[in-house]
């Protein structure tokens, strides 16, 4: 799969910094990373600091390698749709519209998720939590079970996604998203402009409303005194 000019950027800057030595990394600041906003991201997505770590990557950090129960390429694709579901769409899968809008910024902040070290420059500067910490382990050790399981499905020949994606995959998975994505908008009312029905219970109210402002009128008899 192709990527954009950006992306191999981001990328490029991400194996950049992983070569920083740890005593160098508090001298080192989001403008210098150039990809500070990306890098900040699972903080502000994650809300590390009170979330509880899933379970799906507590064990993922505990047995990054495990293949306990990983037998057959069914149980190698659930525990890779778990994955997916805590650390987002994979690399695999990124997709090039050709245009500024690309979903380079989606890819870049999966790799970002999941290559977690990066993410280790910036809460070395805003004083990270132990709980933090544990959460860059955890992600870390999610994306490398991933990529571990993944690679055994392949050499097992299993589909995706229990594999890495193919261009033909990837493809069938965005064009799937993007028909829930167009039925659900189909589905959604215009409340610019309003349907029958709508419009209905409208004329409905307002004739309500200006009957119960009519006035009324009672013929009483008038009593006058005579002097």
């Amino acid at each position: 799969m192709k990527f954009t000019k950006a992306l191999r950027f981001t990328l490029l800057t991400c194996s950049c910094v992983f070569a920083v030595p740890a005593s160098a990394q508090t001298a080192i600041t989001q403008d210098q990373v150039s990809v500070g906003d990306v890098a900040a991201t699972p903080l502000s997505d994650l809300n590390l600091k009170k979330d509880e770590i899933p379970a799906i990557l507590v064990t993922s950090r505990e047995k990054p390698y495990s293949l306990a129960g990983m037998t057959r390429c069914p149980a190698i694709t659930s525990e890779i749709v778990q994955l997916d579901a805590v650390l987002g769409d994979d690399i695999d899968i990124a997709r090039d519209d050709g245009g500024a809008k690309v979903s380079v910024g989606n890819a870049a902040q999966s790799v970002i998720r999941s290559l977690i070290p990066f993410g280790g420059l910036i809460r070395e500067l805003s004083g990270a939590s132990g709980h933090e910490r544990k959460w860059d382990e955890a992600i870390y050790a999610g994306s490398a079970r991933r990529a571990f399981l993944k690679g055994i499905g392949q050499q097992r020949g299993c589909k995706y996604p229990a594999r890495s994606a193919s261009p033909a995959d990837a493809k069938s998975l965005w064009a799937q998203r993007d028909a829930v994505a167009s039925e659900g908008k189909a589905e959604k009312p215009d409340d610019d402009k309003p349907t029958a029905k709508t419009l209905k219970d409208r004329r409905s109210k307002a004739a309500k409303k200006a009957k119960s402002k009519t006035v009324k009128f009672e013929s009483r008899p008038v009593v006058q005194p005579i002097n």
